[in-house]
């Protein structure tokens, strides 16, 4: 099997090529650009399980970056183990063709517990005195101390949200050299954040990005151009677009304003009480899993999510087949955003 590198560069997109990209322009010119078939919902972690099983969420069962456990009566988002995606991942697949063949995943999410070679991950340390530290995850588990020396602490508090800096994504890239020096695995799987909250803070205004785009340029060349050197086949790719939107939809307002949400006060504040609510959403960017505890009120829940400013679609059982999203952790309904607006979860 051929040396491959997956590069995955979040937010990025072929109108975001051009002047600030000077390598990844004329790179992506010397081979090809292919379109890729969508996924809904078109978030991280559905994507992802996607790509690496080759199955749609109905069949791998990642519908959003997270769920409703109904056992537990809770919302989850952001789990990390690899025994949630419930399909063949392709390391799996290709090491029954070829038992020498190994795979590092370097971030790329349901990472812990996998059988991949060679694994690293954020994993912060909670100590009792409530503090977050930054930390990671690595199998095998010696090379968490290794690389962290050699590296330097994983910079976590600019790896997501509006602290957000190149350092992280710089971080990730050279613990994929780390990693290809000590064991050169058969498939690298790398996960580039940097352009994802730039984006989500000033859409995909190009005079705003302009440094970011260039930083993460420079960050891809150098990694393109250290790959290729070691006859490695690479694959630049994305998990979705940003674009702008001008409203927000609070849907459990509109649940509560009609009697199917119970809330908790806890120390003057109000917790949403997912097992006691009659019906409840799980909002994700512009797709919400929308969960019926009592079946009965499934056909009211619909027609106030229809009739709500902002929801383009509603999805039932049939639609949630056509989708690809019928599967036991999505919610009785689940509602599709208009494309100029998003879900909250208020």
């Amino acid at each position: 099997m051929k040396k491959t590198v997956i590069i995955n560069v979040v937010g990025l997109t072929p109108s975001l090529l051009g002047e600030n990209t000077p390598f990844l322009s004329s790179w992506a010119a010397t081979g090809q650009m292919v379109p890729i078939k969508k996924v809904l919902p078109a978030v991280t972690c559905s994507v992802q399980a996607t790509y690496l099983t080759g199955k749609w969420p109905d069949k791998h069962g990642i519908v959003a970056n997270g769920w409703y456990f109904r056992d537990e009566c809770e919302v989850k988002f952001w789990r990390q183990s690899n025994k949630l995606v419930q399909a063949p991942k392709v390391w799996e697949i290709a090491k029954s063709i070829d038992p020498t063949f190994t795979c590092a995943n370097l971030f790329w999410w349901y990472n812990m517990y996998s059988s991949v070679d060679y694994a690293i991950t954020p994993r912060p340390m909670y100590p009792a005195d409530g503090r977050k530290l930054p930390d990671i995850y690595t199998h095998p588990s010696d090379v968490r101390s290794q690389i962290q020396s050699d590296l330097g602490n994983f910079p976590l508090f600019d790896f997501w949200g509006p602290k957000t800096t190149i350092s992280s994504s710089q971080w990730i890239a050279n613990s994929a050299k780390w990693i290809e020096e000590r064991y050169s695995p058969t498939l690298s799987l790398v996960y580039l954040p940097h352009l994802d909250y730039c984006l989500q803070k000033f859409g995909n205004n190009q005079t705003q990005i302009q440094a970011d785009l260039q930083e993460i340029d420079a960050v891809c060349g150098d990694l393109i151009k250290y790959f290729e050197a070691r006859n490695t086949q690479v694959i630049i790719l994305s998990e979705y677009g940003i674009t702008p939107v001008s409203k927000a939809v609070d849907l459990n307002r509109v649940l509560r304003e009609n009697g199917l949400i119970a809330v908790r006060e806890e120390l003057g504040r109000e917790l949403l009480d997912f097992g006691a609510s009659i019906a409840f959403a799980v909002a994700d960017h512009q797709i919400a899993h929308v969960y019926v505890n009592d079946p009965a009120y499934i056909p009211k829940v619909r027609s106030l999510l229809e009739a709500t400013a902002g929801v383009a679609q509603v999805l039932d059982e049939e639609g949630k087949q056509a989708y690809h999203l019928d599967h036991p952790r999505s919610g009785e309904l689940v509602a599709i955003a208009q494309s100029d607006a998003w879900f909250t979860y208020y």
